[in-house]
């Protein structure tokens, strides 16, 4: 497979990757930042997977059941036919919360004729380090990792068990099933209770898709984005999740490779933004208060991201026995990035505090601790916003002014205004207001460079950089501000090429980036429709969403010249950004409606 032609299940819990011909090659047990089972996407020998295999005459495809995150594999040979759904079990409990064991289930379905297949399963428990040893049992398979940790799977299924673990030619008469768990089982499972499971699950997943409202535009995209994105949320603390992966490379044979299964207070208040947007207010919800549990003093400063169950230290390891993707290593497990300094973080949250305020400030239970919050974000921005820092692109080495960073800095004072506003909070609003202004004039006089015409990627440079189109997204500029549209001009005439956008073309800590920022292309197809090139910015976005995998999902980056997927997947930032070009298109549309129903 050249490209990252998978398909993500899960259960807000944790997540697995399975293959276009349905190898299942990424799972981590028991949730997303545990070490991996299957990893064979990090190592094609070592790092274990579960495949079915079937002779070359079936022919394979694949498609989500609609509105739902159950995954189907088609396999026919034209008489012999059988389908693969894979979920991750999540549904609703009698007692109220929500059931989402650790476990993958593959539920064969049998359609036609006489179908053939076997399988090979090999997990590989503790990111293949260790050896893992398989045994039958009487009631299930079960697998161990007696290396320097110790760690089981089992495998519970209604074929012959013999027949699984020896890869023997299996022929299949009736519907089946594979369970594959992390505890072992207390009742053992039947094909009637696991398809049990499947529908619960299904109807779990149409129901939250049917709070996503309906879009004449871009529906089927919106709807699989957002299904994307609540699928790398975690139900237990309210943390979102960068991807569901780690280490796959921004490009191929480089060592741009991190861990992405944290929770950057960034990319995860911008999901929450766009999910909010959509009706999704549980998922809000648990997120802040994700963050009031991870602020416990006034003062304290954010970090720019924390594990999913709040874990404030990220210790970043490599593990050399892995090969990694393509051959691309280091793999990479935590991510030192947790250390670094980014004074955008605060405006981006408070963007989202005042967000969820502003539509339900008499329905925010936490709504004291979100004060408190905000009068300690002011604090700090105050006392720091003239500070350099590592900017959203987490530079590593050197700290410079980054005019992303001061432009959140200013959003933070605008929307902790408005909060205290709603709030009814007067006694602060002179001081606060003139901080804002002296911000919004510092970066006015020191981020505008005239002999590029365009606001630059920090303080005195003559480097352009995708990140300052949010300014307009943000409320920064008015999008027909000349200053604003020069901007979109001097980035598209230096950062586009095909179409799609580099973040930036000076050298970083690595040398040049070599490929394209998935989500700064949305950025800038956003920015063109803002400006009047409507027809143009529509065209590049159909054209983007072309270069999606066969299942409509995004990683983080596209490579300029193949157009193949790069970088972690599937990547939130890269969805989240799909939905707002979308929505924005949607909104255009209606408001014209509006428009010609009142002419």
């Amino acid at each position: 497979m050249d490209n990252l032609d998978y398909g993500i299940i899960g259960n807000c819990r944790s997540a697995a990757l399975i293959s276009k011909i349905g190898s299942l090659d990424w799972c981590c047990l028991p949730e997303f930042d545990s070490s991996s089972v299957f990893a064979k996407l990090l190592d094609e020998k070592i790092g274990g997977s579960f495949e079915i295999l079937v002779n070359d005459t079936y022919t394979i495809k694949q498609r989500y059941k609609k509105h739902t995150a159950v995954l189907i594999t088609h396999f026919s040979d034209g008489a012999n036919s059988f389908e693969i759904r894979d979920f991750m079990p999540r549904y609703r409990k009698e007692g109220g919360g929500y059931n989402s064991p650790p476990e993958v289930v593959r539920y064969f379905k049998h359609i036609s004729g006489k179908p053939k297949f076997s399988l090979k399963y090999d997990p590989r428990l503790e990111y293949a380090q260790g050896e893992t040893k398989t045994y039958v049992k009487k009631n299930f398979i079960v697998s161990l990792n007696q290396g320097e940790k110790f760690d089981t799977l089992f495998l519970y299924t209604s074929l012959n068990k013999n027949a699984v673990l020896q890869g023997r030619e299996i022929e299949l008469k009736k519907d089946a099933y594979v369970l594959i768990g992390y505890n072992e089982k207390i009742f053992k499972p039947t094909v009637r209770s696991i398809y049990t499971e499947l529908e619960r699950t299904k109807v779990y997943w149409l129901n939250w898709s049917n709070k996503t409202p309906n879009f004449k535009q871009y529906n089927a995209e919106i709807s699989r984005s957002a299904i994307t994105l609540k699928l790398l949320s975690y139900d237990k603390t309210g943390a979102v999740l960068a991807a569901a992966t780690t280490s796959l490379p921004e490009t191929i044979g480089e060592v741009r490779n991190w861990d992405y299964r944290f929770c950057w207070i960034r990319d995860a208040s911008m999901v929450i933004k766009v999910i909010g947007e959509l009706g999704h207010k549980n998922v809000a919800r648990r997120y802040l208060q994700f963050i009031v549990d991870l602020i416990p003093d006034k003062d304290e400063k954010l970090q720019i991201m924390y594990g999913i169950n709040k874990e404030k230290k990220l210790t970043e390891e490599t593990l050399d026995h892995l090969s990694g993707y393509k051959g691309s290593s280091p793999v990479r497990v935590g991510n030192a990035a947790y250390k670094q300094k980014q004074n955008d973080i605060y405006g981006i949250l408070m963007d989202v505090i005042y967000e969820q305020l502003a539509k339900y400030a008499t329905d925010v239970e936490n709504g004291e601790e979100l004060w408190g919050i905000t009068k300690g974000i002011v604090w700090i921005v105050s006392n720091h916003w003239k500070e350099a820092d590592k900017g959203i692109w987490e530079f590593r080495t050197e700290d410079r002014h980054f005019t992303f960073s001061k432009v959140l800095c200013w959003v933070a004072i605008d929307r902790a205004i408005k909060v205290a506003r709603i709030l009814h909070k007067k006694t602060k609003l002179e001081r606060w207001t003139q901080l804002e202004q002296e911000i919004k004039k510092d970066i006015h006089d020191n981020a505008w460079n005239p002999e590029v015409n365009a606001f630059t990627q920090s303080y005195g440079s003559k480097d352009l950089d995708a990140s300052v189109l949010l300014m307009e997204s943000y409320g920064f500029i008015h999008a027909k501000e000349p200053k604003f549209v020069s901007t979109v001009k001097a980035i598209e005439k230096e950062l586009s090429n095909d179409g799609l956008l580099y973040r930036y073309k000076n050298e970083d800590d690595f040398g040049l980036p070599s490929s394209s920022f998935t989500i700064c292309t949305f950025w800038f197809i956003n920015s063109l429709f803002k400006i009047g090139e409507e027809e143009k910015a529509m065209a590049h976005f159909d054209k983007l969403l072309g270069y999606s995998n066969h299942l409509g999902l995004f990683s983080e980056d596209i490579d300029f010249k193949t157009k193949r997927l790069l970088g972690n997947f599937p990547q939130a930032y890269s969805h989240l950004a799909l939905i707002e070009c979308a929505l924005n298109f949607s909104r255009k549309e209606s408001d014209e409606k509006i428009l010609e129903s009142m002419s």
